[in-house]
């Protein structure tokens, strides 16, 4: 079982920055792609930016150009740098990550963490 953490959010006033952190912690074998996934109520959840374990990134249109996702395989950690917020960044942000057991893939989610961006 892996469990993932969120942590990082919070209120900023718009084209201020936040970090957000995701720890994985339990009996990992192998973390795969880990992504972040933003939610606002009555939307589905939409996916912000993933990354392999080898680092290779991908991001919302929406997004591109004002946050950096990152990953620290040595601590199983994904980071979510968020430069020039606007209040549309608004939401809950969720952790994301495949789990290689040796045999098998899972997929775990994080608890979320809040980000108000004020306008």
């Amino acid at each position: 079982q892996v469990r993932l953490v969120e942590s990082g959010g919070g209120l900023v006033q718009a084209g201020g920055s936040l970090r957000l952190s995701c720890a994985a912690s339990g009996s990992i074998f192998r973390i795969n792609a880990m992504s972040w996934y933003r939610q606002v109520p009555g939307k589905q959840r939409e996916l912000v930016a993933d990354i392999t374990s080898g680092g290779n990134t991908n991001y919302a249109d929406s997004v591109k150009g004002r946050f950096t996702i990152s990953r620290d395989n040595a601590k199983n950690t994904v980071y979510l740098q968020m430069n020039s917020l606007k209040p549309e960044d608004t939401g809950d942000y969720y952790c994301n990550a495949d789990h290689y057991d040796g045999k098998y893939t899972f997929n775990y989610w994080g608890q979320g963490t809040q980000v108000l961006v004020s306008s």
